[in-house]
């Protein structure tokens, strides 16, 4: 199967969803143009405080159609932009892509894989019991988190639905992926 954008969402206000669009526009080092998390410094509400003028490493959401599918498996009403994502991927095993991972979306749009998202409480508020379907154990008992993938961006353009995603894969020893 090869790898596609399958949806595109931004939102100008911090609220959790994202309503979809027929298309975005990606800008380099600052994110999705009109979405208030686009920003060289963090936006995420939840972070300004902590984290205060560090360079924000969430400027693009990500997630995999297949997780819709897993969710809605276990009886959850879920569809692309409700989980805050930019970025619908179907055919990308996000959560296996190494930390610096490139992807190419569309013609021109660069972003580079920064972590996973940490799913947090407003899942709850979505659907009850979104946020634990959203992680799992693996055998060693280890912390799995599902809910997408972050991204900054290294070059800019337009994405649509229906966009070829080209995987590039850093040089070096792969790092996994951690929460950002």
């Amino acid at each position: 199967m090869s790898a596609v954008v399958k949806a595109v969402s931004r939102n100008a206000e911090h609220t959790f969803s994202k309503p979809h669009e027929a298309r975005i526009t990606l800008l380099a080092g600052q994110g999705v143009e009109g979405d208030a998390h686009a920003g060289a410094t963090v936006k995420h509400l939840s972070r300004i405080l902590k984290f205060g003028n560090a360079p924000n490493l969430r400027q693009v959401h990500l997630i995999h159609e297949e997780l819709f599918e897993e969710l809605r498996a276990a009886g959850f009403a879920v569809s692309p932009g409700q989980m805050g994502e930019n970025v619908t991927t179907r055919g990308v095993d996000l959560l296996k892509l190494p930390k610096g991972a490139r992807l190419h979306l569309g013609e021109e749009a660069v972003i580079e894989i920064t972590g996973l998202r940490n799913p947090c409480r407003q899942l709850n508020k979505l659907q009850p019991g979104l946020m634990a379907a959203t992680l799992a154990r693996d055998v060693a008992g280890n912390l799995e988190r599902k809910a997408g993938v972050m991204a900054i961006v290294l070059a800019g353009g337009e994405v649509k639905n229906g966009d070829p995603i080209r995987i590039e894969s850093p040089e070096g020893p792969h790092q996994p992926l951690a929460p950002v």
